[in-house]
């Protein structure tokens, strides 16, 4: 893995360091308005701490204790409204230093700081490499018992063990900014996880668009890590999720010609889930389409949803594009996808008679 990280984007490698949040320092706050300033600057008088207000600039300096950030925050969120707080920007500065160029680009809005103080349990899990995962199948809807592929599901593992869901790890790395590190971990986890469990057949990995600047760059770990184990491209599946997606088009189709040119193939995950589905199909052109598990839902008893899917279904045929029908759970929605030509399908019912989901021991590092 040694290799792996040296060619690893550096937004996506670092991780902050605890340190900067240790010892005696000051705390910079810049208000948005003259109204906020004045309402933080009395609440700061009346909670009797020593403060410097800076009115020309709107700014308010605290000296404080950089472990009581987090609770000294969260009491001067519930004195701002909420966009006041997204608008007020924040800098931690140990000791009596003043502000120097190299420290600001850690200036960051008052909720994001909230959430850096608590986001302590998820850097550690990123630093000990405690990102693993678990593999679902997608079987051939004509014959179940035919695994095409398996979808990488990222978990996350306590130090004791326990398992930690992805949404919870997913929505505090948005917070906190830890996005970027956490789509690394578990890419660089679904590839290295498949090739040490031996499993041969295309592996879907789901990434965010929104955490990598540019794929030449933020990619090439996960590129190199590919080639490193021996997986050929053409076995990687790379999934966009279609409710996550960044409204940027031209970000999107910069992912996907990177992405095609070095060999691999793409998935438009979640169809149905959002608002922009046909744009998505046009701009992105994916190879395989995966119906959103609420639209295939009860579709064999719902006229409205089954009509969308057929429509849905005769484009990709069209268009020669493969589909994928998630969160099969029925007999009665496998008979119906099946009916109407779905070439794959992902779902419980699927993966209990026919083949497992393959449920990792916690195994992490190199």
């Amino acid at each position: 893995m040694s290799q792996t990280v040296l060619k690893s984007c550096e937004r996506c490698q670092s991780l902050p360091q605890k340190q900067e949040l240790e010892g005696w320092g000051r705390l910079f706050l810049w208000l948005p308005l003259g109204h906020s300033y004045g309402k933080l600057v009395r609440v700061l008088g009346d909670s009797g701490r020593e403060f410097q207000p800076l009115p020309q600039e709107q700014c308010v300096t605290v000296r404080l204790e950089g472990a009581h950030l987090g609770t000294f925050a969260a009491d001067v969120l519930g004195a701002l409204t909420d966009e006041e707080s997204r608008a007020t920007r924040v800098l931690f500065v140990k000791g009596d230093a003043e502000p120097g160029l190299r420290d600001f680009p850690r200036v960051g809005s008052l909720a994001q700081l909230v959430t850096m103080a608590r986001s302590g349990w998820l850097v550690d899990m990123l630093a000990e490499k405690r990102i693993t995962s678990h593999y679902q199948p997608i079987v051939h809807a004509k014959d179940t018992r035919r695994v095409y592929a398996y979808e990488a599901l990222m978990r996350g593992f306590e130090q004791d063990g326990s398992l930690v869901p992805p949404g919870r790890m997913l929505t505090l790395a948005r917070d906190a900014d830890l996005l970027f590190q956490l789509d690394l971990a578990a890419r660089l986890s679904a590839v290295r996880e498949a090739s040490r469990l031996g499993l041969k057949a295309p592996l879907f990995i789901n990434f965010t668009p929104t955490a990598i600047y540019d794929p030449e760059y933020c990619l090439r770990s996960t590129v190199a890590a590919i080639s490193d184990l021996g997986i050929a491209p053409s076995d990687v599946v790379f999934e966009i999720i279609e409710s996550d997606h960044t409204p940027n088009a031209n970000h999107l189709k910069s992912l996907i010609a990177y992405y095609r040119r070095t060999g691999f193939r793409v998935a438009l995950d979640d169809l149905g889930a959002g608002y922009s589905s046909l744009n998505l199909i046009h701009q992105l052109r994916p190879d395989i389409m995966k119906l959103d598990m609420e639209l295939i839902r009860g579709i064999h008893q719902d006229p409205y949803k089954a009509s969308i899917t057929h429509k849905l279904l005769e484009l990709a045929q069209q268009l020669g594009i493969l589909t994928v029908a998630e969160g099969i759970e029925t007999p009665e929605e496998l008979q119906w996808v099946r009916t109407h030509g779905v070439d794959f399908v992902q779902g419980y019912l699927i993966a209990k008679p026919a083949s497992p989901p393959v449920a990792l021991t916690p195994h992490f590092g190199d």
